[in-house]
């Protein structure tokens, strides 16, 4: 049988294969840290739980969903309120998706048109391309560098590529790098796409996760940004649901119409329970969040501190749960460097080619262990003998 030639696009799934490689090492009994997958190590709070067991022990919320409740659209703007003092936020203006991956993997079916250019941050998380290819488009990357703190720079894009542009991805704070943006940076870039007619599009999934005093805010903190934007808003990490799989889309109420009708052709909605659960998260306290955060800038500083003690000169994350890493001398692929480490260290972590063209030359490690961990860790990448002192 001839499978789709859609498929051709895609190479092999590397969470996945990191996956598997694990599985089999721990079946010989080895003892491993996982730094790989940004799933985190957090519970969620017992109040968001609770809401979760209490509508689903209401055998009505087993059917079909068919929509987003008016109660769950409106906390979403309730907390845009809150939380980012964005107060023009409207149910028509929000729609939920089964995770940020899940909406952004679809963006370019209900956008984008065969040939269509996509800007996209390069690295960038797998799914960026993914959704750019899955809708016909052809990518553009705009390349994140080490001299530019790896942040966006609308003046590398040519005059021509951007007339021609249709779209443009933003990761801030970004994944992997760890980058974060600023007021100044958010006008350039929001001033940019107004001036080309360009949808930005903005992946919000880290702003409850930025250090060294930062503040993470929302795409609609920029003036003029409602005109030319949308955001996918995450509770994945702030509140330790990923595997509810809860974000959604926040912004310009044409797209949300256009995602709308996308999604009633491939979807039933959102399980009625994760609704419920969403919005005691969305609505109680965020005290809890906050001494998140500060947990993460404490695994931050024991790793990147931890690295640069033993040799391995790895700069500070700024933000998101990533640590974006180069790779020590004598390497030239991040992939034969990770196997690697998993097989002289046990440490594992994810290779940087598999974040677009510039990743290569780098991995990324995940925060989701504590500090303690992250120190043993740090010790085994020593023991190895992989990093060599210059």
């Amino acid at each position: 049988m001839e499978f789709s030639h859609r498929l051709e696009l895609f190479g092999p799934e590397i969470f996945a294969a990191l996956n598997d490689k694990k599985v089999a090492l721990e079946a010989e009994g080895r003892h491993l840290y996982n730094l790989s997958v940004g799933t985190p190590d957090f519970a969620p709070a017992p109040h968001i739980k609770q809401a979760l067991i209490d509508a689903a022990q209401d055998d009505e919320n087993w059917k079909y969903s068919l929509r987003d409740l008016p109660e769950l659209l409106q906390a979403v703007c309730d907390y845009y309120q809150r939380r980012f003092g964005v107060d023009s936020i409207t149910p028509d203006r929000v729609m939920s998706f089964s995770g940020s991956q899940d909406g952004i993997g679809h963006l370019g079916l209900a956008l984008c048109n065969d040939g269509d250019v996509v800007l996209l941050p390069d690295p960038c998380y797998p799914v960026f391309m993914t959704g750019c290819m899955l809708g016909g488009a052809k990518p553009w990357y705009y390349r994140l560098t080490r001299e530019n703190h790896f942040l966006p720079d609308v003046s590398s894009i040519p005059e021509e590529v951007a007339r021609a542009a249709k779209l443009m991805l933003v990761s801030l704070p970004a994944n992997p790098v760890g980058s974060i943006g600023t007021p100044e940076l958010y006008a350039e870039i929001v001033a940019f796409c107004r001036k080309y007619d360009i949808l930005l599009v903005h992946d919000n999934a880290y702003s409850d996760i930025i250090f060294d005093g930062a503040h993470g805010g929302s795409i609609f903190n920029t003036p003029g940004a409602e005109e030319c934007a949308v955001e996918f808003f995450s509770l994945s990490k702030s509140f330790n649901v990923t595997g509810a799989r809860i974000s959604f889309l926040v912004g310009r109420p044409d797209v949300v119409a256009a995602c709308k009708k996308l999604r009633t052709q491939i979807d039933f909605g959102m399980f009625l329970p994760i609704q419920k659960a969403a919005i005691a998260a969305l609505t109680g306290p965020l005290d809890g969040v906050q001494r998140q955060c500060a947990e993460y800038q404490r695994r931050r500083d024991a790793l990147c501190g931890g690295l640069r003690s033993i040799g391995w000169n790895v700069p500070d994350s700024h933000g998101s749960m990533f640590v974006w890493a180069p790779i020590p001398a004598g390497y030239e692929s991040s992939m034969d460097f990770c196997l690697e480490l998993i097989e002289k260290a046990n440490v594992i972590c994810t290779p940087g080619s598999s974040f677009g063209p510039s990743g290569e030359g780098y991995v990324r490690f995940a925060l989701t262990m504590p500090v303690e961990k992250i120190r043993q860790a740090v010790e085994a990448i020593a023991a190895s003998g992989m990093i060599c002192r210059s």
